[in-house]
């Protein structure tokens, strides 16, 4: 394409969810407590899981990933929108906004990597209890969370490489409240061809590839729970696994919804854009710290510890 007529955009502007100041300022607050909420549960979860010996387990190792990797989807959206909620210029660079879709890329992606890893853990748990050990060894864990985390940035760096390459010469406004690569497309004046291909592959491995095998794992792991003939039992199998159920059934479902959602910035979009990047983020520690009589365990025994070391 020709490019000569056109000048070259160096910015965006991002419209936010609204342009009403005072609706921007009860905003204001209302994400700076998520965002606060989140690297506080998240950071308290990391520090549990690290220093209570009973919770070394491949469970909360994939756990104790997944808070960081919340950490990092968190951060990667909530500062620069709590930044052009109190400003009148509600701009960010091209280069920041290729930065930002880059670590969301990362963070998505390891995330629903690290999810269904945690699937699998539950199976193997749940259906081969006697041989849980010799399944889920340490190096068949380490392997399932660092190979998430390569998938994540393998994926990123691919739909970043291609998208580096796009000129961006038409309207620079993004309705929404960060960068997401659908937006970028639909901005660029060169040649995109292979930029939807790849974010195609991206959806179809991150998104319905992990939830293919989640979905398997739970057929399975139900399938086992209806078979055991106590009551007790069956209660017992299915609270070991609730709350990664619930942390999945929020994540898949703001996210495939949001992604099936044409990119228009209408307020349903946004809502779930908010819920699958804002909102889950946070919940992730409370479900499994509220929903975990481990994990409540620890963090009992990590506030007793405490309290005896003020008192000393």
């Amino acid at each position: 394409m020709d490019l000569g007529n056109y000048s070259t955009i160096t910015e965006f502007i991002l419209l936010g969810l609204s342009a009403n100041p005072h609706v921007q300022a009860a905003l204001f607050v209302l994400f700076l407590g998520i965002y606060l909420l989140t690297i506080m549960g998240n950071l308290m979860l990391l520090l549990v899981i690290r220093i209570d010996f009973h919770l070394h387990t491949p469970m909360y190792f994939f756990l104790s990933h997944l808070s960081f990797v919340d950490i990092c989807f968190s951060s990667v959206t909530v500062p620069k929108m709590l930044e052009n909620l109190l400003s009148q210029k509600k701009t960010i660079s091209v280069e920041g906004c290729l930065a930002q879709v880059f670590f969301v890329f990362v963070a998505a992606g390891t995330e629903a990597c690290l999810l269904s890893a945690m699937a699998y853990d539950r199976y193997a748990a749940i259906c081969h209890p006697l041989l849980y050990g010799q399944i889920m060894s340490k190096q068949l864990y380490m392997q399932l969370v660092w190979g998430s985390w390569g998938l994540g940035f393998l994926d990123a760096l691919i739909n970043i490489f291609l998208a580096v390459k796009m000129v961006f010469c038409k309207a620079q406004i993004i309705p929404h409240y960060s960068c997401e690569m659908p937006s970028l497309l639909s901005l660029s004046c060169s040649d995109i061809s292979s930029n939807p291909i790849a974010l195609l592959c991206s959806t179809l491995l991150h998104g319905l590839g992990t939830f293919l095998l989640v979905f398997l794992s739970y057929t399975r792991i139900i399938a086992t729970i209806l078979s055991i003939s106590s009551t007790l039992g069956r209660s017992k199998a299915f609270s070991t696994c609730s709350s990664h159920l619930i942390a999945v059934t929020l994540y898949y479902g703001s996210g495939l919804l949001r992604h099936l959602m044409p990119n228009s910035g209408a307020p349903l979009e946004l809502i779930f854009s908010v819920q699958y990047t804002v909102v889950t983020p946070m919940l992730n520690p409370l479900i499994y710290s509220l929903k975990n009589k481990e994990v409540k365990a620890a963090l009992a025994r990590t506030l007793e510890k405490y309290l005896q070391h003020i008192r000393c």
